[in-house]
């Protein structure tokens, strides 16, 4: 890009901090009139609520704002990426993306789009697709490479569901080929393809993996959406409920996701997750004691209450077999039971645990719902815990920006 384009695409930021919703909101209505078959590799239910279109105001905003060093968004074109690569987006999807999202930005600036403005966004968008492209052409390398390792989609059968508590049901996937699967790194996730029969199209959604690396299967934990307005995404859940039963097959693609442990850790590590946000760590605690770690494991998880507790008794045996392994435990309305095993009553709160301890090369790794996530990342902040030192995952479109 030259200067004087740089330059064009800096104007454009005030345009784009007020009317970036508008502008993408617009985009995928275009897109979807035009392209309807894309309808089965976007997620609708992230659609209907406005977050797919939020979280993509924000990404141009952002890349807009940095067109002169967009190598420090590499963090995010990572996170980006490691998506599209479990949605099995290709070269060719950029093409029809940039093809509608040039044409809404000259729908929506009108006269304000000159032919040099327009001009600017083109070579902009073919500069992102090239990096977006090539950190993905190496995240699809990289998976081939693994022992064991595919791209694109490849056939499982489940092999076993278990109920883990009240809501949430544990699907052991097996490849269909009686084949091997490459090892998932620590809170990576999978997605999983279904036909979603009130919409009449298939739908993506990516789950948690909540088992520890192995040769055989992978283990995804999924909560039942209750309520009259289920969206599409708790439909896809509700769906694995009713109808995978243990023998059917489904489709997924390979581990994905930078929500993970890194290789070799020996540091001090503390969990803290919300509901169903306990699935990814999981995997990681479950890695940790299978390696034998003698750092401090800390984990703190909250709830409604014990019967939606997932995977109790199994932290609980971690706990008793590890020495080094504490948990707190808080439940919105505990039974007087539960008081008695010192469990705390109410929100998740890490200023009533008095006597919670933070060794300073912790790392904290958080997950649950959006506000959650939130009250935990300024809670440790309030406590003099480095940012950097935290780590969240979101489910779905990532919106908070915390780091």
């Amino acid at each position: 890009m030259t200067n004087d384009q740089k330059a064009l695409i800096l104007a454009t930021v005030p345009i784009l901090k007020e009317h970036g919703v508008l502008l993408t909101t617009h985009f995928y209505t275009r897109m979807f009139k035009h392209n309807p078959e894309l309808k089965n590799m976007f997620n609708m239910g992230n659609q209907q609520t406005g977050k797919q279109q939020t979280a993509l105001a924000m990404a141009v905003l952002a890349y807009a704002e940095n067109i002169a060093n967009p190598s420090v968004l590499l963090p995010v074109v990572d996170r980006i990426g490691q998506k599209h690569i479990s949605l099995d987006i290709r070269p060719e999807h950029y093409a029809i993306v940039g093809n509608h999202l040039l044409a809404s930005i000259s729908e929506v600036l009108g006269d304000a789009a000159t032919p040099e403005i327009s001009e600017a966004w083109k070579v902009a968008y073919n500069q992102l697709a090239a990096l977006m492209g090539g950190h993905e052409a190496n995240l699809y390398q990289d998976q081939v490479l693994k022992p064991n390792g595919w791209t694109g989609w490849r056939l499982f059968k489940v092999g076993r569901r278990e109920m883990e508590s009240a809501e949430i049901c544990s699907f052991y996937l097996y490849p269909a080929d009686g084949g091997k699967v490459p090892h998932h790194k620590p809170g990576q996730y999978i997605s999983i393809k279904l036909f979603l029969p009130q919409l009449n199209i298939s739908q993506i959604r990516q789950y948690s993996i909540s088992s520890a690396p192995n040769d055989d299967y992978y283990r995804i934990s999924v909560k039942r959406e209750a309520g009259a307005n289920v969206d599409v995404n708790g439909m896809i859940s509700n769906l694995l409920h009713d109808e995978i039963t243990e023998g059917k097959q489904v489709e997924l693609t390979s581990p994905a996701g930078n929500f993970t442990l890194p290789d070799n850790l020996d540091t001090p590590v503390m969990f803290i997750s919300g509901g169903v946000g306990l699935t990814p760590l999981m995997s990681m605690v479950q890695h940790l004691t299978q390696k034998g770690t003698k750092q401090p494991i800390t984990w703190l998880h909250g709830c409604r209450n014990e019967s939606v507790h997932a995977f109790k008794d199994n932290i609980n045996e971690l706990a008793i077999n590890n020495s080094n392994f504490n948990q707190h435990i808080f439940y919105d309305a505990p039974s007087p039971e539960n008081i008695a095993e010192d469990i705390h009553d109410g929100y998740l709160d890490i200023n009533r645990i008095e006597d919670l301890q933070h060794h300073p090369q912790t790392r904290y790794y958080l997950c649950g719902p959006s506000f959650f996530i939130q009250k935990q990342f300024n809670d440790l902040r309030e406590s003099g815990i480095n940012a950097d030192k935290i780590f969240f995952e979101e489910f779905g479109p990532q919106l908070l920006q915390l780091n």
